[in-house]
């Protein structure tokens, strides 16, 4: 089992800058992947960027370039950078994680609104 958390969203400007924070606990050691989706109204969770156990980072075209995804704290705490902020990224953000056992877990979610 893994336990996430997120947290860092809220309500920014058009051009503005926020960091989200997943922490994992748990079956840490089972991680393969993690990564964050969103999921705009209306519209289907999407991939934003995802990051193994290798280090390769994955990125959708819409972000590559504004956002950055990383893994500190001894890799228990997923970040992801965005800068460049634009009203369409505007969603509920989603913490996942892979296991090498197949598992999907997924966090609580956290808003991001930017808006002027």
């Amino acid at each position: 089992q893994v336990q996430l958390v997120e947290s860092g969203g809220g309500l920014v400007q058009p051009g503005g800058s926020l960091r989200l924070s997943c922490a994992a606990s748990g079956s840490i050691f089972s991680i393969s992947v993690m990564g964050w989706y969103r999921q705009a109204p209306g519209k289907e969770r999407e991939l934003v960027a995802s990051i193994n156990s290798a280090g390769i980072k994955n990125y959708a075209d819409s972000v590559k370039g504004r956002f950055t995804i990383s893994r500190d704290n001894g890799e228990k705490t997923l970040v992801l950078q965005m800068n460049s902020l634009k009203p369409e990224d505007t969603a509920v953000y989603y913490c996942n994680v892979i296991t090498v056992f197949r598992s999907t877990y997924w966090g609580q979610g956290t808003q991001v609104t930017v808006s002027s």
